[in-house]
This record gives structure tokens, C-alpha cells and sequence, in this order.
């Protein structure tokens, strides 16, 4: 009796654990860079390093913030460099809503802790394989912006375009 339940239950976990790894199989890039206690200060930089294969598929280029219900802000303004393996750069900046109009933080969250996930580009093919950079800085007035726990990258295969 003990034995078939133990089998039961490790076959239950072994199948929970592919259908956990299955749903990210067009992941391309995942990572966060955490922000220091102290803030994020205009000059500190989050860095991500991306290697793209193939310049025929199209990609949807996501952001992730995660904040504290002390972030004193509803939105994060963040400036954007895309470097291309043969040096070309892209600026950009992009408005990271974090909460609705009457102060209610969006996403998902756990205590005081809040994660959104931003669009940044969606259905975007990369001119040419290789390694990009990403280095993103926070964009807001104040010198230091404090209640940013998380910056993340996430890039991922258009599902509508992934090719079997």
C-alpha cells in the first residue's frame, strides 16, 4: 500500500514538473537584475546579455518590474539602449505602469511585494543573430527612486509565428 501511494505521488510531481517546464518552452531570455536596498540611483545601469539565433523569428520582448507597496510612484519611466552584436544602437524609453488611477498596484503580488510585466515589443525580429546588450536606466526625476526591488528582461517566441 505504501509503495503504490509513494509511486502515485512521485509520478503526480514528475508530471507537474513537465507541465511547469513545458510552458516555457519559447523562452528565449529570462532575468532579473536586483536594485540595492539603498535605491536606484539615474547612473546605475541593469545590463542584460542576449543571444538571439535567428534573425526569421519573431520575438516579444517583455519587461519586468517588480516594486514594493512603498514605491511612491504609479509608473516608472525607464530609458532603454538596445545594442546589436555589430554595434548599431537603439535609445528608447517606456512608461511602466504600476498602478490604476486610484492606487491600486496592477499585476500580480505577495505580501508587499508587487510584479508587472511590460510589453515592450511584441512580434519584433532582430535585424541580424549574435549578442545583444539591453542596458536600461531608471528615467525618473529624482536622483535616487527607492521601492524598485527587481528590473527584469524577458524575451520570448511570438507563439502566433513559432515555427515546429
Amino acid at each position: 500500500m505504501g509503495k503504490i501511494k509513494s509511486n502515485n505521488i512521485l509520478g503526480a510531481l514528475l508530471l507537474a514538473i513537465i507541465v511547469l517546464s513545458s510552458c516555457d518552452r519559447n523562452v528565449v531570455f529570462d532575468q532579473y537584475v536586483t536594485i540595492p536596498d539603498g535605491g536606484w540611483n539615474i547612473d546605475s545601469m541593469a545590463v542584460f546579455k542576449v543571444d538571439i539565433q535567428t534573425s526569421e523569428q519573431p520575438y516579444n520582448v517583455l519587461l519586468n518590474v517588480r516594486n514594493y507597496s512603498n514605491y511612491p510612484n504609479s509608473n516608472l519611466w525607464l530609458f532603454i539602449d538596445v545594442i546589436s552584436p555589430s554595434g548599431k544602437a537603439i535609445q528608447d524609453k517606456v512608461d511602466c505602469v504600476l498602478a490604476d488611477e486610484t492606487g491600486r498596484w496592477l499585476g500580480s503580488g505577495w505580501g508587499n511585494l508587487y510584479h508587472v510585466q511590460i510589453p515592450y515589443q511584441i512580434g519584433v525580429k532582430f535585424a541580424e543573430t549574435g549578442q545583444y546588450t539591453f542596458r536600461i536606466v531608471q528615467g525618473m526625476r529624482d536622483e535616487d527612486i527607492k521601492g524598485i526591488h527587481n528590473i527584469g528582461l524577458r524575451i520570448e517566441e511570438a507563439e502566433a509565428f513559432k515555427q515546429e
